[in-house]
C-alpha cells in the first residue's frame, strides 16, 4: 500500500510516517520502481503501535524503546513495566504541574474585578511575579492566604 493507505489504516499522518522514518523510528519503506513508499500490513501494525504509544503520551525515545522491547521476543516484561511506570511518574508530575497553573490562573481571576477599569492582577502577574500581591497587582502568593 501506500504512504496515504498506511497513514489512514494506521490513524498515523503521512507527514508523521516520514518523519518516523526520517528519524530511524522506524525502517525505511520499499520503494516501488517509481520511487513511492510502499507499505506491509506488518508496517501498518507497528504504525497502529506508535500511534498508541503516542496516544499514551510516550515521547519518540520511549517510544523507541518500547519498539525495541515489542520486538525483542526475549525481553522481560519487567523492562516494560519499569518503563511503563517511569512514563507513569512522568505524567503525573506534569499532572501537578498543570494543577498548579490552573490553582494560580483561578485565584488570579478571583482577584480580577472584571470591570471596564484597565487595572487587571492577572497582566499585573505576568509582568512581574515578584511584586507583593495587591488587589490589582500580582497575587501569585495569595494562594494559601
Amino acid at each position: 500500500m501506500n504512504i496515504g493507505e498506511a497513514a489512514k489504516g494506521s490513524g498515523v499522518s503521512a507527514k508523521m510516517i516520514r518523519y518516523y522514518e526520517e528519524t530511524g523510528l522506524i525502517p525505511p519503506a520499499a520503494r516501488s520502481e517509481a520511487g513511492y513508499r510502499i507499505y506491509s500490513d506488518q508496517d501498518v501494525h507497528m504504525l497502529r503501535f506508535i500511534r498508541r504509544a503516542r496516544d499514551l503520551g510516550f515521547s519518540v525515545e520511549g517510544i523507541r524503546e518500547l519498539l525495541g522491547l515489542w520486538h525483542d521476543r526475549d525481553r522481560q516484561s519487567a523492562d516494560v513495566k519499569r518503563l511503563a511506570l517511569a512514563h507513569v511518574a512522568e505524567l503525573r508530575q506534569k499532572i501537578r504541574k498543570l494543577e498548579d497553573m490552573a490553582t494560580t490562573l483561578e485565584t488570579l481571576a478571583a482577584c480580577c474585578h472584571g470591570n471596564d477599569r484597565p487595572d487587571c492582577p492577572i497582566l499585573s502577574e505576568l509582568e512581574d511575579p515578584t511584586a507583593p500581591p495587591t488587589r490589582t497587582g500580582p497575587v501569585h502568593q495569595l494562594k494559601g492566604a
